[in-house]
């Protein structure tokens, strides 16, 4: 995961102001719900240690900054890590340059810096990232058992069978412009766009789910994956002013209650898209068993959908559960990515929270404790229950068959085959 850290005075002076604002926001109760009106007490819950979190990252990004600036580098240095673009940014600190002193001492623009920075010097070359560590007078010490491309993200394995698999998806599901699908170039085509991807963002080596890592024999299919589902969504905010603010969530139980339209999901990825978010459909590729991701995308943040389970109720699940990943996780390990397959039992502290927060936003715990529903038989307690709480039926019927852990009953209420259809590729972009 790439290191967070402030680079100049106008990210301070960003993070003093958001600091004040989490303060204000954290002062009191009524306070907090006036930027999360109508949430269930459980989803409050949630939102209070997200800010809280948030406050503490925040917090730590600025010290850090104002440390290395009067002399104290190390909580610098430890928010560096093993970064080689934060190594660049953080030794122009220690120096006491601005971004538009090293731009006069490289004959650059202060702005050509700027972008570099901003990208974590991901898109810079070799030779340009000594110029500039020479100009800075340090030198990059890398780990004798970690080579460079590793540590730039750049190692990965991949073995012709699996990239035989990755081709044979990508042609089927208009990865490639018919021009670049021929045999000659197709297989270099794919390979310069996950690399790409790999120089900009990174690459998840192993699969995370949250914090916790775990070995599987598809990374490759999911780097390409996630690779395509940036892609898609960089394409959807081309020329576009999107804007994420962790601090509002009072449109979440607006998404909530989109799910009792027919469209539902049509207008789920419109609200998402207004508020800074981006939802793309992307099917999985054989072999990778996940419904959905969660990730950044610069610092937008992005959804990525399989519809492996292609239902009503697994769609609003699984949505809100990314959802949740983004609203609590913003700064605590979406630049890393959440990758989940939510039939998964061994999950960690933040796949519960995740799990949790949907679970309440789509049915407040409360309200499900005391409803007839949750015990019913038949179908008509369960629709009224889901009419008073304004979501649809498919989400209280898939509840019931995951509580009882019985999945032959209600099969036929929870939205079979529905969602693909409205999702469809040819209307599948944001408008």
């Amino acid at each position: 995961m790439a290191a967070t850290i402030i680079t100049n005075e106008r990210l301070a002076r960003e993070a003093e102001h958001k600091i004040c604002e989490l303060d204000e926001a954290l002062s009191s109760d009524q306070a907090l719900k006036s930027i999360a009106q109508g949430l269930p007490r459980e989803v409050l819950e949630g939102v209070r240690r997200s800010l809280k979190s948030e406050r503490a990252e925040l917090s730590g990004q600025l010290d850090a900054f104002k440390k290395a600036k009067d002399g104290d580098y190390e909580p610098l240095q430890k928010l560096v890590g093993n970064d080689p673009g934060a190594f660049l940014i953080a030794a122009r600190i220690m120096k006491g340059l601005s971004q538009k002193d090293l731009g006069r001492k490289l004959g650059l623009r202060e702005t050509m810096i700027q972008r570099w920075e901003a990208e974590r010097y991901r898109t810079i070359t070799l030779s340009n990232y000594q110029k500039i560590a020479q100009v800075l007078g340090v030198r990059w010490r890398m780990e004798a058992s970690t080579p460079l491309a590793e540590q730039w993200g750049l190692s990965y394995e991949v073995s012709r069978d699996e990239l035989s698999k990755v081709l044979k998806h990508a042609r089927a599901h208009g990865w490639l412009a018919p021009e670049e699908g021929a045999d000659d170039n197709a297989v270099g085509i794919l390979l310069r766009y996950v690399g790409d991807h790999v120089i900009r963002y990174g690459t998840p080596s192993l699969l995370r789910t949250g914090m916790r890592t775990n070995d599987r024999p598809d990374n490759w299919s999911l780097l390409s994956w996630k690779a395509q589902v940036t892609r898609r969504a960089e394409a959807m905010v081309c020329s576009r002013k999107l804007r994420y603010q962790p601090m509002n969530v009072s449109w979440l139980m607006d998404l909530v209650h989109l799910s009792k339209f027919d469209d539902g999901p049509v207008r789920a990825r419109d609200l998402l898209f207004q508020h800074g978010i981006v939802l793309v459909i992307e099917p999985q590729i054989a072999g990778m068993s996940l419904d959905g991701a969660s990730f950044l995308a610069g610092d937008i943040p992005v959804i990525g959908l399989t519809l492996l389970r292609d239902s009503l109720d697994n769609f609003w699940f699984t949505l809100l559960h990314e959802v949740a990943h983004i609203i609590l996780h913003y700064r605590t390990g979406l630049s890393a990515g959440f990758f989940d397959d939510l039939t998964e039992d061994d999950i960690d502290e933040f796949e519960v929270e995740a799990n949790q927060f949907a679970g309440n936003l789509l049915i407040p715990e409360e309200a499900w404790a005391r409803s007839p529903a949750r015990i019913s038989k038949t179908v008509e307690p369960i629709e009224r229950f889901a009419e008073q709480l304004g979501i649809s039926p498919a989400i209280v019927f898939g509840r019931i068959r995951m509580e009882r852990n019985n999945y032959s009953i209600f099969s036929n209420q929870i939205g079979r085959g529905v969602v693909r259809k409205l999702l469809r590729p040819e209307s599948r972009e944001q408008p």
